[in-house]
């Protein structure tokens, strides 16, 4: 359905577990477009995922997840997509670590795993890795057919308090102490992915409707926070999420951009202990920015001109609220607009953005 002068051999194609919390913040929803272009990428299914413990109050209690499902749905509609499976993911975090929620988003994970089909299988974890967590308690089998890429942790050796981690601490123990193949990308890697509004003005906005809305909403948060002075800041973001999609396009035969060391034990307080030595992961500390970024700029491009060759018009900017007043599910935020920024300051501190 893309307009490329090439094919990807389906020998080559991998087959992706999407998941995301797709509401979150700003950033989520560019990862999620770009990964739907990707033909490499048998995208099997789209979980939204929650971000319970940060959500501060701006939607219903265990609502998040919700959230993010239908966020989902909106760049399904505004890229012309309609033929995913759509899930939605735990609404909090597990109990402790012996104990899944059960959810079908967590089933489906079993299911495609079990499956026989000779293609790896990778699932991207966008924030929170619960549903993961509780598909290997489910069924442990699945961690020898398929490989997690995890966009979260604090930085090596010490760790500390990250925003995707602090949704679910137990989770990530879950995972770590397991035998699944786990590519982590810390925070001070995720954090590479840096742009400028100025760059997503140019090489974002103006390719359809899903590139007015990806620049609109960023630039709906970034001027409803403006009062908080630690994040966002002002005139850059952080794409993050990106690292997902990074590691699988780098030239498999470049290894300089990680190590692989004994996986830790997480603690409470998100630092990180020693933990199994006979269990090794892969933890990135640089990665290909500029082969990322740019693969995402021209397959928006060409998927998103019109056929005369024409990028949608900019018009007068319209902003997009980043909590509307009534989303697809009937979930409004409970947040009135001149309460959110004594309340964003909050939630900035929690995401460690600095």
């Amino acid at each position: 359905m893309w307009n490329y002068a090439f094919q990807v051999p389906e020998q080559k194609k991998i087959r992706y577990f999407v998941h995301t919390d797709c509401k979150n913040e700003a950033d989520d929803q560019y990862t999620l477009t770009h990964i739907l272009m990707i033909d490499k990428l048998d995208v099997r299914g789209i979980i939204a995922g929650h971000f319970d413990r940060a959500n501060q109050g701006r939607y219903p209690e265990h609502q998040t997840a919700q959230a993010s499902l239908d966020e989902v749905h909106l760049i399904l509609d505004l890229m012309g997509i309609d033929h995913y499976p759509e899930f939605k993911g735990a609404e909090t975090g597990i109990p402790d670590q012996d104990t899944p929620i059960v959810t079908d988003a967590a089933r489906f994970i079993v299911e495609e795993a079990m499956r026989e089909d000779p293609r790896p299988l990778f699932i991207g974890m966008q924030g929170a890795i619960t549903e993961l967590a509780c598909a290997i308690l489910m069924e442990p089998r699945i961690c020898e057919r398929m490989t997690c890429i995890w966009i979260g942790g604090g930085d090596y050796p010490e760790g500390g308090q990250e925003f995707n981690l602090m949704n679910d601490v137990h989770a990530a123990n879950v995972v770590f102490a397991s035998s699944m193949p786990l590519w982590q990308v810390p925070m001070s890697v995720y954090k590479q992915f840096a742009v400028s509004l100025a760059e997503l003005q140019v090489r974002v906005r103006p390719y359809g409707k899903i590139g007015r809305y990806l620049f609109d909403q960023m630039v709906a948060l970034n001027d409803r926070l403006a009062a908080v002075p630690q994040w966002p800041h002002g005139e850059t973001w952080c794409l993050g999420d990106e690292g997902v999609i990074c590691a699988l396009l780098e030239d498999r035969e470049r290894r300089g951009g990680y190590t692989k060391i004994s996986a830790p034990r997480i603690g409470a307080d998100m630092r990180y202990l020693p933990g199994d030595k006979n269990r090794r992961i892969r933890v990135y500390h640089t990665m290909d920015v500029r082969l990322d970024l740019e693969d995402f700029y021209a397959k928006l491009q060409l998927n998103f001109t019109d056929k005369a060759g024409n990028s949608s018009p900019v018009a007068q900017r319209q902003y997009v609220s980043f909590w509307p007043e009534q989303s697809r599910s009937g979930i409004r935020p409970n947040l009135r607009p001149e309460e959110w920024p004594c309340r964003a300051a909050t939630v900035c501190l929690l995401l460690a953005r600095t």
